[in-house]
């Protein structure tokens, strides 16, 4: 291939092909598929890429924006570490590939992008003039097995799967994504919030992901009665928590906690080596995640606005 030839969305296609450990929310065709126009960074070390950034494009109100696609928890670079780099030398190798994506990106007015977690070079952030809050998610490892695993699980938690074994059937129902979108409307709304995405964004993604294989949709049923779903997606190393929602018209505690669990599972058997669950700054939705037993992980996200009309906007609550 003639790299001078193509563009960068090409060449990344190849990458994407080409080099294993590349997070699913920055495959190619996931951004294809939660972005209108996007393109992508990339940065060689001889003739190997040593980092991408793949980032949504997006102008309004007169400003460039950089900002995480819907139902994309991570964004950001991702680094091809070299096989043969000393572990010492492993955090400037990190440091000199952002800097370097981040000169090849063009410039933008606004910036909202939450990092994977492990990226932790905050002080080059902030030279860049980045703001830098955090959030929090909880890593379940699972190589140490089922049984180990299992034994983490909050002693209720362990309780209420082994009732919900003889209570609930657990099937993936591809189908059944209407009713996950239905269900979560309901449960924001109910709070005077609004899912941020459409019913036709939701389907193709997950469309997207079901032609590549890396995605189930987790139903719980009691008596035929749908209690709860989960959307769990997956790439080379992890598995991940990207959506899910109970039945808003009945009262089932246990049909979430059997579904996560059913989902390590699934993740144990493909191999993977951590469960994201993605968890949440809400300190309901903390407590459920932090009694699975996982390790709590911080990660950075990168704000920047020098839009005077953004600035007013975020000022007025908008």
């Amino acid at each position: 291939m003639n790299l001078n030839s193509v563009s960068n969305k090409e060449l990344y296609k190849t990458v994407c092909e080409q080099y294993t450990g590349i997070p699913v929310f920055l495959q190619y065709w996931w951004m294809d598929a939660v972005c209108k126009d996007w393109d992508v960074a990339i940065v060689h070390n001889g003739d190997k890429v040593s980092g991408i950034w793949p980032y949504a494009i997006e102008h309004k109100g007169g400003a460039s924006i950089r900002r995480s696609p819907f139902l994309t928890p991570y964004s950001g670079p991702h680094i091809f570490f070299p096989h043969d780099l000393k572990e010492s030398k492993r955090d400037n190798f990190e440091h000199e590939t952002i800097n370097a994506l981040l000169a090849d990106m063009p410039e933008a007015k606004v910036w909202h992008i939450c990092l994977q977690p492990g990226i932790k070079q905050a002080g080059l952030l902030k030279d860049k003039g980045f703001d830098l809050q955090v959030k929090q998610t909880f890593l379940m490892g699972l190589h140490h097995g089922t049984e180990t695993v299992f034994a983490r699980l909050n002693e209720d938690y362990r309780r209420n799967i082994r009732k919900a074994d003889t209570e609930l059937s657990i099937a993936d129902e591809p189908q059944m994504l209407h009713k996950l979108y239905d269900f979560q409307k309901a449960t924001l709304g109910s709070k005077d919030l609004q899912v941020y995405y459409s019913m036709e964004q939701m389907q193709k993604l997950f469309d997207a992901c079901k032609e590549h294989g890396c995605t189930a949709l987790w139903t719980a049923r009691k008596d035929d009665t749908v209690q709860a779903i989960l959307w769990q997606v997956w790439d080379d190393e992890r598995a991940y928590y990207l959506a899910g929602a109970k039945n808003p018209a009945e009262n089932d505690k246990r049909a979430m906690t059997a579904l996560l669990w059913h989902a390590m599972k699934e993740a144990m058997h493909k191999g993977k080596k951590i469960f994201d669950f993605e968890g949440s700054m809400d300190p309901g939705v903390e407590k459920f995640f932090r009694n699975f037993g996982a390790e709590r992980e911080l990660y950075l996200i990168i704000r920047k606005n020098d839009s005077l009309l953004w600035k007013l906007k975020e000022k007025l609550g908008g």
